[in-house]
């Protein structure tokens, strides 16, 4: 007499997948003010090394929990260096030098443009991202809300061209990141959390190398600044990746993804609200502008029409393992500010 397998139910969660949103959302548009605050005692690559430590103990706990061990092989840790280079210590270190002189309000509507820069590289550099008319609509209406909050038609008068400039940059690295690990990394046999912590650790290390050769020890550690740094690295790195990644596991990356269009919002809240940072009107406007383009960058046409991006073939796994590593979910369920 044969017996029949059943199917083991899939764990419960705590809390409910809204309230993992809605924390994530708080989380990344607080990181600019975290930022901001930081930078007001520390200098931006001390801010960015501080964040990146924090994050990493979090992520090394959850593998020390899980039993994850490091992932092996030389070309994957090549392959992991770089991704740390272009997804936390490039894009982290430049929005922490922007909001020098920036507001971290800006600061946040800059990163609301990481899926169409995107959107622009996977044209050139994904074969199967084919271009249809509403997602180059998209492209193009989200670069006339950049200009809109730039305040071209005023000759950028009263704006801070190099502190936007990086945060514009910082913006940018995001998707070559992404592209990069999905041509390198995608088909690791690696679990998602063991790549992720190897890439936050080389990513730390850079910045562990570099922030002595130009930065001074600080001359003292004001509470609030710390505070800061620590919530950014601790909420903002560590345990908001763990929370994206089960997001996307539970509901899949288009829907986790959403919380893309939130936290420009809510970094915009925080800087107004928190340190009394003034918006001329084109600011919040072209915000609304970038995040309509946005939105249909990252829309698929139903039915499959010649032009859309090919379905994939059903994964086994818990979750997608091309999700990004230690990403927010912008192009490809993915990043992080």
């Amino acid at each position: 007499m044969s017996r029949t397998r059943t199917s083991s139910p899939a764990p419960r969660r705590v809390l409910d997948w809204r309230l993992r949103f809605g924390f994530l959302s708080l989380v990344w548009g607080f990181s600019f003010l975290f930022m901001k605050v930081g930078t007001e005692a520390f200098a931006p690559l001390q801010v960015t090394l501080g964040r990146l430590a924090f994050g990493t103990a979090v992520v090394a706990a959850a593998m020390a929990v899980k039993r994850e061990r490091l992932p092996r092989g030389a070309w994957t840790w090549v392959h992991l260096a770089v991704a740390g280079l272009l997804l936390n210590a490039l894009p982290f270190s430049l929005f922490a030098f922007s909001e020098l002189t920036i507001p971290s309000s800006l600061a946040g509507i800059c990163n609301a443009t990481s899926p169409l820069w995107g959107m622009a590289l996977s044209l050139v550099a994904l074969s199967e991202d084919r271009p249809t008319r509403r997602r180059v609509a998209g492209l193009g209406i989200g670069f006339l809300g950049v200009l809109t909050v730039l305040g071209v038609w005023q000759g950028f008068d009263g704006l801070d061209v190099t502190g936007t400039s990086l945060a514009l940059l910082a913006s940018l690295s995001y998707p070559v990141g992404w592209i990069y690990v999905r041509r390198t990394l995608a088909g690791s046999s690696h679990s998602h959390l063991s790549l992720t912590g190897a890439q936050l650790g080389l990513a730390t290390l850079q910045l562990a190398v570099v922030t002595p050769l130009f930065t001074s020890v600080p001359t003292g550690l004001p509470l609030l600044p710390l505070l800061s740094v620590a919530a950014l690295g601790v909420l903002g790195t560590g345990l908001a990746f763990l929370i994206q990644y089960d997001l996307v596991a539970e509901v899949g990356p288009t829907t986790a993804q959403m919380v893309t269009y939130f936290t420009p919002v809510i970094a915009t809240a925080a800087g107004v609200a928190v340190l009394g940072e003034s918006l001329s009107w084109s600011t919040p406007a072209g915000a609304v502008i970038v995040l309509a383009g946005a939105a249909l960058t990252q829309s698929r046409p139903k039915g499959g029409r010649p032009g859309s991006r090919p379905k994939r073939a059903r994964r086994t796994g818990p979750a997608p393992r091309d999700a990004g590593l230690g990403e927010r979910p912008h192009a490809t369920a993915s990043s992080h500010t």
